[in-house]
């Protein structure tokens, strides 16, 4: 599946100015995270280059471009604006002349304005467009941040994980999304996950219904998205099966082609999942700094060097 965002949102999201625009924003889509500086284009070179980029024409463009007679400008220029481009976004406030308008108009490819810096805008639209058109997937679960930690708890149905997040929005951390978590692959290290916006910061507690946890427990016990760091697998206990009890040999999870640490936790009467899971999120940390606890036990038992 392609995924898409519209001009309107980065018109939106980036404060942008219209300077032309052939029809509705909204009907106008950018389909890859990266964009281009047409510094090549410019200066006549066009084998590679990737028209379906969001175009950034800085100080430095505009500079070499106007180094031509008005003439040679004009001629770059629609033929720059041939390539049937998303958009171009002038940066740094530069201005944009009379036969550049037209062009954009004439070729109908957006022509949009901005007062920030081109290396600042750049990496805030590849912010935006590497979340948005990301690899995505919905998982049933539970994704909460403890100590800064994004713990995503998954498990049958009533296995307990939304009374396990209740529990920890109480001892002070934060709720990201309930019984459908949306995932997404950002980059080649970071799985980010949030709540579909329809159903966002909603819990259902069976017994109790459907509660907002925005409204019940205010607005610091929310957050939009969260980086997944741990899963953590919920199951009803089983007196025949064999559990983990030193943590030596790490366990992962394939979320969206990333590996991702994975504990399997136990569910009895009597345990108490929110203490356990905010263990388990501090001893993660500790092993992302480079310290494993067992490890440490061994060395000092003489069973490893």
């Amino acid at each position: 599946m392609e995924y898409r965002v519209s001009l309107e949102k980065l018109i939106r999201d980036l404060k942008l100015e219209v300077l032309a625009m052939p029809g509705d924003p909204a009907e106008h889509f950018v389909t890859t995270p990266n964009v281009n500086r047409p510094g090549l284009q410019l200066a006549g070179f066009y084998e590679g280059f990737e028209t379906e980029r969001l175009q950034m024409i800085g100080t430095a463009e505009m500079d070499y471009l106007q180094s031509f007679d008005l003439e040679q400008q004009e001629k770059t220029i629609d033929r720059y604006f041939c390539q049937d481009m998303p958009a171009v976004v002038l940066c740094k406030g530069v201005e944009a002349p009379e036969y550049m308008i037209k062009a954009a108009q004439r070729r109908n490819v957006p022509l949009l304005k901005s007062d920030q810096q081109t290396s600042a805008l750049i990496a805030s639209a590849m912010s935006i467009l590497s979340v948005e058109l990301a690899p995505r997937m919905t998982r049933h679960g539970v994704l909460v941040e403890v100590y800064g930690e994004g713990i995503l708890i998954m498990g049958e149905s009533g296995v307990g994980k939304s009374e396990t997040a209740i529990e920890l929005i109480k001892r002070g951390h934060r709720l990201v999304a309930d019984d459908a978590v949306e995932l997404r692959r950002v980059s080649d290290r970071t799985l980010v996950g949030q709540s579909p916006d329809n159903i966002r910061h909603f819990m259902e507690l069976r017994g109790v219904g459907i509660i907002n946890a925005r409204r019940v427990f205010g607005m610091g016990s929310v957050k939009v998205s969260e980086k997944v760091e741990l899963v953590i697998k919920l199951e009803n206990w089983d007196s025949q099966k064999v559990y983990d009890r030193m943590g030596l040999e790490d366990e992962y999870v394939e979320l969206l082609g990333l590996n991702i640490p994975c504990l399997t936790i136990p569910v009895k009467p009597g345990r108490n999942l929110a203490i356990i899971i905010e263990v388990a999120a501090m001893n993660s940390r500790q092993k992302k700094l480079g310290y494993n606890a067992a490890q440490e036990l061994l060395q000092n038992l003489g069973m490893v060097e």
